[in-house]
């Protein structure tokens, strides 16, 4: 390759490196500064994070449970569920990446999270309060948790934290459902957690 041709493209990654940090850890949105409440749901609140990468120390509770790094994602999920539920997660640590455990089989106890893991394309539908999993993508190597707002015939609604500088706090994914098989369209969607049922109660299926 000639020498005029490699610089180029060295020079073209450089400037890939430099916008992906700017981007990942830069606030962005002039209209917002870090810590702002942008929405909440059932009485807890979305915090604006800026860049989806940046972090302004951990949050833990009064009784020292690990909430997350603030506001990630991961920070508002375990918040709402220890505020609404009074649930603390037997693994207090990992990325959100790691709610989602791939060797639990549909409708078993995720025991990490202390939580029910149901499959997308499986035969169980997302409800709302579900902790629901994204895989990693390109901008975000950590993957993304959010929590069920709503669901109707043809959609599940989630509300998030840290959905990027001009992201929205409420999303909408279509729902399918075929041949017993639900599927939220979105191929990031690995699946959902949700609270197991009380003690001596049997678990249903939301479908």
């Amino acid at each position: 390759m000639p020498r005029l041709a490699k610089i180029g493209l060295m020079a073209v990654a450089a400037l890939l490196v430099v916008g992906y940090l700017v981007v990942t850890r830069f606030n962005l949105n002039p209209s917002h500064a870090v810590g702002d409440k942008l929405d909440e749901f059932n009485g807890v609140a979305v915090y604006y994070n800026g860049a989806i990468n940046s972090t302004v120390g951990r949050a833990t509770t009064s009784d020292g449970y690990n909430l997350g790094l603030k506001f990630q994602c991961v920070e508002f999920v375990k918040r709402y569920y220890y505020e609404r539920f009074q649930h603390k997660m037997p693994n207090a640590m990992g990325n959100a990446k790691d709610f989602f455990a791939p060797a639990v089989p549909d409708g078993e106890l995720n025991r990490e999270r202390g939580l029910v893991q149901y499959r997308n394309h499986a035969a169980s539908a997302p409800a709302v309060e579900d902790l629901i999993v994204l895989a990693p993508w390109v901008f975000n190597r950590y993957g993304h948790v959010a929590i069920v707002s709503a669901v109707g015939p043809d959609f599940v609604e989630v509300i998030q934290q840290n959905a990027g500088p001009f992201g929205a706090t409420r999303e909408r994914f279509a729902l399918t459902r075929a041949d017993g098989v639900v599927h939220v369209e979105n191929e990031r969607v690995l699946g959902w957690l949700r609270m197991p049922p009380p003690a001596g109660a049997t678990s249903s299926p939301v479908r």
